[in-house]
């Protein structure tokens, strides 16, 4: 079965173009929703990939219907794939149903691993850098080394509570834990 997903990410907007195009490509049941594509929980989409049987297509007018990020999109072509589902995108011509539908998808996953692995080497040799150069990354420490002691002396010598003490040194209970 062909299953069509339409998606907007505004009240305002029509879903009138995308559910036409799913249509005539013989989408028998479509699946559609006002919700932005950044949303990690989205009804119908979810509901979609609940009901999807082996064999089903999901057909999408442009994969960013399906996902704006690349790498969202390939969990829920995981998930479509699962069920024992096909994925296909009209615009963009993906269709892992074929062999060479996977290879082009498998390319496209391999390409946002590798600039995942390149963001992170990058952040890390940053940190590094900034280390050397004697920034340290992080909030400042919420109590002094000094404050913390006190919190020590006070909670030890003197019997007080933790929320006590938070609310005296206007931090939070966990940070009175943590000193």
């Amino acid at each position: 079965m062909i299953i069509g997903y339409a998606r907007v990410s505004t009240e305002d907007q029509h879903l009138d173009a995308q559910i036409a195009a799913l249509e005539a490509i013989g989408a028998e049941r479509i699946f559609a929703e006002k919700i932005s594509g950044t949303k990690k929980s989205r009804p119908e989409l979810n509901r979609m990939i609940e009901q999807l049987r082996d064999g089903d297509v999901v057909v999408v007018t442009k994969y960013d219907r399906l996902s704006r990020s690349l790498q969202d999109l390939l969990s829920i072509v995981e998930a479509v794939g699962a069920q024992g589902a096909g994925f296909r995108s009209l615009a963009e011509d993906i269709d892992t149903t074929t062999p060479a539908g996977r290879l082009v998808f498998h390319v496209f996953a391999s390409i946002a691993q590798f600039e995942r692995e390149r963001i992170s080497e990058r952040t890390k040799e940053g940190l590094v850098a900034a280390r050397k150069r004697g920034r340290v990354g992080g909030r400042p420490p919420a109590l002094s080394a000094e404050r913390s002691a006190e919190v020590v002396r006070m909670r030890d010598q003197e019997g007080r509570g933790i929320a006590e003490l938070a609310r005296l040194f206007e931090v939070s209970p966990n940070t009175i834990r943590r000193a």
